[in-house]
């Protein structure tokens, strides 16, 4: 996996709720997914995925980081101290989705897909 988990900030708070993620490589994020589920046991999460979201197609560098807000807002960058650069992102929900004790969030890498209209 090309992009971490790093953590999951102010979970429960809808006005200041994040994903934070990591580029371990440079990538496009748009081939990646992130979800909020609940653990099972040590280590295994549910296969019951209550909320998906798709991050835009969008070139971030090694290093970078991404986060994602569960709230609405616009997506923007910033550059940082560092040399490197957070990208935010807006899930557009109207609550919080990490309120639970045993709540998870997964991401997941989906580089190939296809779809078709039903």
């Amino acid at each position: 996996m090309k992009l971490s988990i790093r953590f999951v900030k102010e979970h429960g708070n809808l006005k200041k709720e994040r994903i934070v993620l990591k580029a371990l490589e440079s990538i496009d994020v748009g081939n990646y997914m992130v979800a909020d589920t609940a653990y099972m046991d040590e280590g295994e999460v549910s296969n019951k995925l209550r909320h998906t979201f798709w991050i835009p197609d969008k070139e971030v560098d090694k290093g970078d980081l991404v986060v994602i807000y569960t709230k609405e807002g616009k997506d923007s960058t910033k550059s940082n101290e560092s040399g490197n650069k957070t990208h935010f992102f807006y899930w557009g929900l109207e609550r919080s989705i990490w309120n639970k004790e045993e709540d998870a969030a997964a991401i997941f890498s989906i580089a190939d897909w296809s779809s078709k209209k039903v």
